[in-house]
């Protein structure tokens, strides 16, 4: 596993980078048979620091995890925790999914794309066909994303085991696109646009 462990203006000791590197194995061994790569960042925020861990661990699979503390140990200590008590809960699924993923299909790609608010709305750039100008308009990022075969309990794992906010994925069931996003109240929202 390719693990790169990197600090943001902050100078990084060679037994801390050590100690991440074997808890990351070890996490890896023990739920899934191969993690291709995991970044790890460092940073410190006044008087205490962070620690953000982004983990790919498979065929669209990604993990992430953030922590704080007093020291730089104690700060991927909680992003770890953070980790492994997603991958607790969702155990057997992931061991199912790392066995699988060598046999799954490619997911779909799809354009995501960054739009910048405009403070002149008529001072637009060319936008894909059919859109009109607004107040969001100038594009200031493109990019290719997946969109995965799922059913709707695999997307909402994904959704958290990524902590992500939002997941476009095509539902494994109606072959729709459907979107699956984390609500202000804690719960799960799910767009389904097949007919009821």
């Amino acid at each position: 596993m390719n693990i790169q462990v990197s600090g943001k203006q902050i100078s990084l000791s060679d037994a801390l980078k050590e100690r991440v590197s074997s808890h990351l194995n070890l996490i890896a061994g023990r739920y899934f048979e191969n993690m291709l790569d995991a970044d790890v960042t460092f940073s410190k925020a006044r008087s205490f620091f962070t620690c953000d861990i982004n983990v790919h661990a498979g065929q669209g699979l990604t993990l992430r995890g953030e922590g704080e503390a007093g020291d730089a140990n104690g700060a991927f200590d909680d992003a770890a925790e953070h980790i492994a008590r997603r991958l607790r809960r969702y155990r057997r699924r992931v061991h199912t999914l790392s066995r699988q993923s060598g046999r799954r299909n490619r997911p779909e790609t799809a354009r995501s794309y960054v739009l910048r608010q405009n403070e002149h709305p008529a001072e637009s750039e060319s936008l894909p066909e059919g859109d009109s100008p607004g107040p969001y308009a100038t594009i200031i990022a493109e990019q290719q994303t997946d969109m995965p075969l799922l059913s709707v309990s695999d997307a909402v794992m994904r959704m958290d085991l990524a902590d992500r906010q939002l997941l476009v994925f095509r539902n494994s069931a109606s072959r729709q696109v459907n979107v699956i996003y984390r609500r202000d109240d804690g719960n799960i929202g799910w767009v389904d646009p097949s007919p009821g």
